[in-house]
């Protein structure tokens, strides 16, 4: 029987979401942050091997939408990227101490189901693992086997990090979509390529017709 997984999917408050994005999406900034995070939520709870999504925010106007869609919602500390991830998981393991936890990116517009599961299978096999970023620089996604320790270590060069701490990188062909998150006008170009979300995909034609 395969594992089964609660991921954790932090929210920041909206007004500094996307920041590097302010530009292009301008007073559409919080509409976008809400689409992205709601296409990747969706995204995540259609996976076959995904249990339940925990989305950690402090912000009632991402809590909202992303509740309605069938997550979790376990309010932020606000103390940081990381200690957000580890209150959502030990709701998590509170919840399905059986369960493997993993932390998603919250800005993963193209998210595909299928290609998630490829990634979940793949993480399934280490008990700590990661996959990298579209750049080879940051995180999307980082998890454990059930019963390991939840030590994540997103920011900055945080692809370097989970290496030097133990964790597999996971290089599976065919998880474009899992790698690819948005922080910049190039970026969303690329999950532009690859495909949106529905509720990204509707921000998006809004602010640029055409595109």
């Amino acid at each position: 029987m395969s594992i089964r997984w609660s991921l954790v999917i932090p929210v920041k408050t909206l007004v500094a979401a996307k920041t590097r994005l302010a530009a292009a999406t301008g007073p559409h900034r919080t509409k976008f942050a809400v689409a992205v995070a709601g296409d990747t939520v969706a995204a995540s709870l259609a996976c076959p091997l995904v249990a339940r999504v925990i989305v950690v925010t402090a912000d009632p106007a991402a809590a909202g939408p992303l509740g309605a869609l069938g997550a979790e919602v376990v309010p932020d500390p606000d103390r940081g990227l990381n200690t957000a991830l580890r209150t959502g998981a030990a709701h998590a393991v509170r919840v399905a101490p059986g369960d493997a936890v993993g932390a998603l990116q919250a800005d993963l517009p193209a998210l595909r189901p299928a290609e998630l599961g490829v990634a979940l299978a793949a993480a399934a096999e280490f008990d700590r693992s990661f996959v990298p970023d579209a750049l080879d620089v940051g995180t999307t996604f980082y998890g454990v086997r059930p019963g390991q320790p939840f030590t994540p270590r997103f920011g900055g060069e945080s692809r370097a990090k989970h290496l030097a701490a133990g964790a597999k990188e996971l290089t599976v062909p065919g998880i474009d979509s899992v790698r690819r998150d948005v922080d910049t006008p190039d970026d969303l170009r690329a999950a532009i390529a690859l495909g949106l979300g529905p509720r990204t995909a509707a921000v998006v034609a809004e602010l640029w017709p055409g595109s």
